[in-house]
């Protein structure tokens, strides 16, 4: 299983904007000081704004903060409202399903199984684990208390 660059971005700014001292930040801020591309992580808060995980704040000192506490962010809700497509085989989903070993083949139910169990362990944390020591991520990110 691997998580697109979209779903990547979406966590690395709600674990920026969870260690963050004031709780608010800008996109470029943001982009800047992982590196990654302003216009992509633009599309990433518009995602998550529209999940419910962000909120956008307009005029002097805006930005985005946390639109809920970061123990009641699931890793698990994030995941699944930033991915499109969880299907690991083509024989995940019928409209693609052309294999011809599918009525015997035992490869697809351990391949669900190996999913679900992916979902339950980020199910089982939220954001709030990912910061629970918030001294050397701000330290990593050049953040001051």
């Amino acid at each position: 299983m691997r998580l697109t660059l979209h779903t990547d971005y979406a966590l690395r700014l709600l674990m920026y904007l969870a260690v963050k001292p004031d709780g608010r930040a800008t996109i470029r801020e943001v982009a800047e000081t992982y590196g990654i591309s302003r216009n992509h992580l633009v599309k990433v808060a518009h995602e998550l704004g529209r999940a419910g995980f962000v909120e956008t704040l307009r005029g002097r000192g805006g930005g985005l903060r946390l639109a809920h506490p970061a123990e009641a962010i699931g890793i698990g809700k994030v995941v699944r409202a930033m991915e499109e497509d969880f299907r690991l085989v083509e024989c995940f989903d019928p409209q693609t399903d052309r294999c011809r070993i599918g009525p015997s083949c035992r490869l697809k139910r351990l391949l669900r199984e190996a999913l679900e169990a992916y979902m339950e362990v980020l199910g089982s944390a939220t954001l709030a684990d990912l910061v629970e020591k918030p001294k050397p991520l701000r330290r990593l990110l050049a953040l001051t208390a």
